[in-house]
């Protein structure tokens, strides 16, 4: 599966547009976290524990969408763009998106 955030491949036609194609995940902080990031937020500097849960919650999110694509019949996935929303106190979703597409 071909993924891009451009609206072409290049040297490829796009011969049909099948859809959005999406992928979420919601994660939640957990204690252990937490009191290190106060700790971390006290000296500054990287929360490297909430980078870590934000770099597997995109990269499930993004699983998520290929296997939506797949499931469409898609080569390729463009224009594929992130958004977080918090959900509730402590937890956040994160969505990746794209248009599904037949390349020729």
């Amino acid at each position: 599966m071909i993924l891009s955030t451009t609206e072409q491949i290049p040297s490829r036609e796009i011969t049909e547009v099948l859809g959005i194609a999406r992928g979420s995940t919601v994660r939640a902080r957990n204690i252990g976290r937490d009191i290190f990031a106060g700790l971390k937020n006290i000296v500054g500097g990287e929360i490297s524990e909430y980078t870590k849960l934000q770099a597997h919650a995109r990269e499930q999110a993004i699983e998520r969408m290929t296997n939506d694509a797949r499931n469409m019949g898609a080569d390729a996935i463009i224009n594929v763009r992130f958004t977080t929303a918090m959900v509730m106190q402590g937890a956040a979703e994160i969505l990746a998106y794209g248009t599904a597409v037949k390349l020729s």
